[in-house]
């Protein structure tokens, strides 16, 4: 089998479905004993925490300022991003504005914004 490059990888995650991508993750974790939770946090294996990693930020904020018009996909992406129930992912949407993500990597936060921005949210890293 050919090694998919991450582009490659991005572009097919892109035709997935939310439950699609929702059940890949939970067969992610499962396969390799791990939390997509554990790994945004634990950021970046190997190294301790020197100088140089104190000048650069290295954990964000996802701040959903408004819901745009599409609250409904806006609510379907912050369920993707963070597991929450439907109710509790209106809820957040409902009380905006209000972190999504918090302590998320550099990636991750970026990542999520360009989700929920493209659901129609107005969103900020913090």
């Amino acid at each position: 089998m050919a090694k998919l490059t991450n582009e490659e990888l991005i572009e097919a995650f892109k035709e997935l479905t939310i439950i699609e991508l929702s059940e890949f993750v939970k067969l992610f974790e499962e396969t390799f004993d791990v939390t997509a939770a554990a790994v945004a946090v634990a950021g970046p294996a190997g190294g301790g925490a020197g100088e140089d990693a104190e000048e650069e930020k290295d954990s964000f904020d996802v701040i959903l300022e408004a819901a745009g018009d599409k609250k409904i996909a806006v609510i379907k992406e912050v369920r993707a991003l963070t597991s929450l129930g439907l109710k509790e992912a209106k809820d957040v949407v409902d009380s905006a504005p209000k972190a999504v993500l918090e302590g998320a990597t550099k990636d991750a936060a970026e990542k999520a914004k360009e989700s929920l921005e493209a659901a129609g949210a107005t969103v900020t890293l913090k």
